[in-house]
C-alpha cells in the first residue's frame, strides 16, 4: 500500500454522534482508522445539519458530493483511495459502480449499521400482530442488502445473531463478513468511583433517536401501557424520555401531571443516562445492537428490556438488569429493579463484565486492521473466490450507469431551462 493509506468513507448522512448510535461507531471507524496513521476523507450526499459533528476537528477532509452526478467519478479518481468504507448499503447501491469504476483496485467495505431486512421483517410482522417467521426475511430489501454485501470485499457485521444468519440463511460465504462490535474504553475502577451510587439516582429514561421506527414503538408502548402499571406502585418516580428529532406527535405524549416527560434531544446523553437509575428499553422490533442499551452499561445504570433489546449483546454473561417480554414481566422486572439495591448493584457489575469483555476496543482493533489489510493484499484471489459478487457488480454496473446518467442529465436539462 501507498503511504500514507487513504480511505474514504461515503456516509450515508454526516455522523451525529449525539443523534444515533450510527453516528457514534462511525466516529469509532474514523478513530481507529486513524489510529493506524491513515489519511481518511468522509464524503456525503446529505445535507449539513444543525447537529452533525464537525469531521474536520479531526482533521479528516470532509467533501460534499451529489448523487447521479459524474462530477464523483472525477473526485475519487483524483484522490484514489486505498479503501472505501460504504456507511450501509443504500450508498453502495448509489456509489459503489462509480467506485468500481474509477478506482478498481480500491477495497471495497460496507458497514452495514445493522441488518435493515432483519429489523423490517420484524417490524412488519409485529404489525401484522403475528410471530417473526424465517421467510419474511426473503424480501425486497434483502434481495439489495445481500447483493450489495456481494459486490463488496467485506462487510461489517455489528451482531453475532446477524452474522449467524446471514451465513446459516443467505449462505453468506465467511470470508466477505466481520464481526465488529461497537468499539469503547475499558470500564476501570477510576470510571466507576465517578459513578453515581444507587441512593442518589431517581426515575427510569429512555434515550433514542425517533427517526428510528422501534425507538417510536417503544415510547408509544410505554405511554400507552407500560408506564401506567408502573405508576401505580411507583407514584414518586418519573418516566424521561430523550431522543432527536422528536415529531408533533411524540411531543403531544407529553404528560407532567402523569410523571411522563418527552423532553427532546439530551445535550449530554451520558450525563442524563449517568443520573438516573434505570433504562427502560422494551423494545419490541429491531436488528443489531443497541447502543442506547451499551451506553446505559458504561454510565453504570442497568436497564431492563426485550429479549429483541439484548439480543447478541451479552453472549453468554448475565444481563445488565433483566430481560421480559410481556407487558406483566417487564413492569414487574422495572419496578424490582428500581427498588432493590442489591440486585441493582449487581446488574450494574454485570455491565461491567459485559462491556469488558465484549466491546472493549483492544479486543477488535487489530484483528480488523488485519483482517482489512489481508483482504487488500489478495484483493484479486479475494475477488475471483467471490465469483456472484463479481457477476452482480458487472450487471449493477451496467444497469446502474445508463439510470444514473439518465437522471443526471434530466437534472441538467431542468436546470438549463429558463425561469
Amino acid at each position: 500500500m501507498k503511504t500514507p493509506i487513504t480511505i474514504l468513507i461515503i456516509g450515508f448522512v454526516w455522523p451525529e454522534p449525539n443523534s444515533s448510535a450510527a453516528g457514534t461507531r462511525m466516529l469509532q471507524l474514523i478513530a481507529l482508522f486513524q489510529k493506524q496513521g491513515w489519511k481518511v476523507t468522509f464524503a456525503s450526499a446529505a445535507s449539513d445539519s444543525d447537529f452533525m459533528f464537525d469531521v474536520t476537528s479531526l482533521r479528516v477532509e470532509k467533501v460534499a458530493i451529489n448523487l447521479n452526478d459524474s462530477d464523483f467519478d472525477v473526485f475519487i479518481k483524483a484522490l484514489n483511495p486505498n479503501i472505501v468504507l460504504f456507511d450501509r448499503f443504500m450508498v453502495e447501491e448509489q456509489f459503489g459502480w462509480r467506485v468500481a469504476e474509477q478506482c478498481p483496485e480500491a477495497l471495497r467495505i460496507l458497514d452495514t449499521e445493522d441488518l435493515h431486512c432483519l429489523r423490517l421483517a420484524r417490524q412488519k410482522a409485529f404489525q401484522e400482530k403475528r410471530s417473526f417467521e424465517t421467510e419474511d426475511l426473503f424480501s425486497d430489501t434483502a434481495r439489495r442488502e445481500i447483493a450489495s454485501m456481494l459486490r463488496c470485499d467485506l462487510s461489517l457485521i455489528i451482531s453475532e445473531i446477524e452474522m449467524d444468519l446471514l451465513q446459516n440463511q443467505f449462505k453468506i460465504d465467511a470470508n466477505l463478513l466481520h464481526y465488529l462490535p461497537f468499539l469503547v474504553d475499558e470500564i476501570d475502577e477510576e470510571t466507576t468511583k465517578n459513578w453515581v451510587p444507587f441512593e442518589a439516582r431517581k426515575d427510569f429514561i429512555f434515550i433514542g433517536n425517533f427517526l428510528h421506527e422501534p425507538n417510536w414503538n417503544t415510547v408509544q408502548y410505554l405511554k400507552e401501557t407500560v408506564w401506567p402499571l408502573i405508576r401505580k406502585k411507583l407514584p414518586e418516580a418519573s418516566m424521561q424520555i430523550y431522543g432527536a428529532y422528536p415529531s408533533q406527535k411524540v411531543l403531544q405524549l407529553h404528560q407532567p401531571k402523569e410523571q411522563f416527560l418527552i423532553l427532546g434531544r439530551a445535550e449530554n446523553a451520558a450525563q442524563v443516562v449517568g443520573k438516573s437509575r434505570v433504562v427502560l428499553a422494551p423494545i419490541r422490533f429491531g436488528a443489531g445492537a443497541k447502543g442506547k442499551l451499551l451506553e446505559a452499561m458504561q454510565c453504570g445504570t442497568p436497564s431492563v428490556t426485550t429479549t429483541i433489546g439484548a439480543e447478541s449483546m451479552c453472549g453468554d454473561l448475565p444481563w445488565n438488569g433483566m430481560i421480559a417480554d410481556d407487558l406483566e414481566s417487564i413492569a414487574e422486572a422495572a419496578m424490582t429493579l428500581y427498588q432493590d439495591k442489591s440486585l441493582w448493584e449487581k446488574a450494574q457489575q454485570n455491565g461491567i463484565a459485559i462491556v469488558n469483555q465484549r466491546y472493549q476496543k483492544s479486543l477488535f482493533e487489530s484483528g480488523f486492521i488485519k483482517r482489512v489489510l489481508e483482504v487488500y493484499e489478495n484483493l484479486k484471489a479475494h475477488r475471483n473466490n467471490n465469483f456472484i459478487g463479481s457477476l452482480l457488480m458487472h450487471h449493477t454496473t451496467a444497469s446502474t450507469r445508463y439510470m444514473s446518467r439518465w437522471i443526471e442529465l434530466k437534472n441538467q436539462q431542468t436546470s438549463e431551462k429558463p425561469r
